[in-house]
């Protein structure tokens, strides 16, 4: 059970860390930070500068997003960044400062920023047409929708386009549904799958999900290689899957829906062998096994191009958004030609799923992703990355788990390491100053203790070097 902190600890304990470390950072203006050995981490050299901006201030910005946005969007960092421009792994705030991206928009910019074969692709095509419909013929959606056909395994070749991950994890369980005739779904505790009415009910995190009905959808055990009850042991947790089935359902269902490394949980890898068995107990009820792709796709994981083939099975529907896009709104749906026919019962149709646009760019994603090596390269720079991080846990105590694949790494930050207490309030802290020293990293996790680290595909060894030697500047001063 974790201690409540009252609000003026909270409070105190923030600014007793940042009285500590503001003579640390007198330098960070010049992306540089100077330590008592000498050591001076310094961000790599990258031939761009942006142009000036004379855009509204931050402060003007923010009180413009606290009158007209939802009071539900929130911001990262004590002091919210306005970021103005981009050039692939480095983002520029308004004052020109650089900074390392090792968040990528949340895994979703793989090729990097403003990558100029995706801008071309987009411009060009917006020039010729920007919208029509998919009722007419043009030959945008059908090229990108070869393409993608051909990334993928077995029979998976029938695509249907969407506007976002939420919008392709919804259309999956509704064909599974209407292809099995059966309503419950099973999902995997800690996971996160989107935020509409179904899509909340397959999200197992209360942190995501509004107290509006959520039904047919079961949760199992997460296979948790830290923190779960079995280790790295994937076909013990996979027989809970078998109790929900037994206990829980008619007996008959319609799927089963996961990510191979949940994202928004904190970068939780699923234990070995735990999708061929479960994948193994889904078919004998009758079920479809979805690959919810959003975030480990698009060759995100280094080893394999899609983050399910890393444990040897081959899914009914795979969803994908995210990375798909290099950040235009993008999602789709690829499953087999008898199971897509479910949809022409009635009529199906997406107003923006297939605009030209937006599948233009897909298509130029995937040809920069096989022309720039960038497979190759998350294998490469994911696996250095990892490696330094690993030897910072065995430095610090407060890093209890380093983890994941490629360029979806987590660190999880603990304040004990017998009892795996979660270090709130330093992962904040760290967060922060890593930003001061031009660092940016997500944050993650049920607790709010695992840094994500999902950069665009194109991040040098150089720049993991960087993240690396700042996060052990500011966890030396604490």
């Amino acid at each position: 059970m974790q201690r409540f902190i009252p609000a003026r600890r909270l409070l105190s304990v923030t600014k007793y860390y940042l009285r500590r470390q503001r003579r640390c950072f007198s330098q960070v203006a010049a992306n540089e930070v100077d330590n008592n050995d000498g050591f001076v981490p310094k961000i790599p050299s990258f031939d761009y500068s942006p142009p000036p901006y004379t855009g509204p201030s931050a402060d003007e910005i923010l009180s413009k997003r606290k009158e007209y946005l939802s009071p539900a969007m929130f911001t990262l960092y004590s002091k919210p960044l306005n970021i103005v421009d981009g050039r692939m792994q480095y983002l520029f705030d308004d004052k020109g400062r650089r900074y390392v991206d090792a968040f990528g928009g949340i895994a979703t910019v793989c090729c990097g920023h403003c990558h100029p074969h995706v801008v071309e692709a987009i411009v060009t095509q917006t020039k010729r047409l920007q919208h029509s419909t998919s009722l007419y013929l043009n030959h945008a959606i059908s090229d990108f929708a070869e393409a993608l056909a051909n990334k993928l395994p077995g029979n998976l070749k029938v695509v249907f386009f969407t506007n976002s991950g939420t919008e392709a994890n919804e259309l999956a369980m509704m064909i599974a549904r209407l292809y099995t005739g059966c309503h419950d779904i099973i999902s995997v505790r800690n996971a996160y799958h989107g935020n509409a009415s179904g899509t909340m009910g397959a999200t197992a995190q209360s942190n995501w999900k509004f107290n509006v009905i959520q039904s047919g959808v079961h949760h199992a055990v997460s296979p948790d290689p830290y923190r779960g009850v079995f280790g790295s042991d994937g076909e013990k947790y996979a027989r809970d899957v078998q109790d929900l089935i037994q206990f829980g359902t008619s007996g008959n269902i319609a799927g089963f829906i996961s990510e191979a490394i949940q994202g928004v949980g904190g970068i939780i890898e699923l234990a070995p062998g735990y999708l061929p068995a479960v994948y193994s107990t889904i078919k004998k009820a009758g079920g479809l096994c979805i690959a919810d792709e959003v975030q480990a796709g698009f060759a995100r994981t280094g080893s394999h191009f899609w983050g399910f083939e890393n444990q040897g099975v081959v899914p009914d529907i795979v969803t994908m958004a995210k990375g798909i896009g290099n950040g235009i709104p993008l999602g789709a749906v690829v499953t087999t030609p008898e199971i897509a026919a479910v949809l022409t019962r009635r009529s199906y149709f997406n107003t923006f799923g297939g605009n030209p646009v937006c599948t233009a760019a897909g298509l130029a994603v995937l040809k920069v992703i096989e022309k720039e090596k960038l497979q190759e390269n998350a294998f490469v720079v994911g696996t250095y990355l990892k490696e330094r991080l690993a030897a910072l846990k065995d430095k610090y105590d407060l890093i209890g788990d380093v983890r994941g694949r490629g360029l979806m790494l987590g660190v999880e930050l603990v304040s004990d390491q017998k009892l795996k207490t979660p270090a709130k309030l330093e992962t904040v802290h760290i967060m922060d100053q890593m930003k001061e020293t031009g660092v940016l990293v997500g944050k993650g996790g049920f607790y709010g203790n695992v840094f994500r680290i999902t950069p665009p595909l194109c991040f040098t060894k150089e720049d993991a070097d960087f993240l690396v030697d700042a996060m052990d500047y500011i966890m030396g001063k604490m």
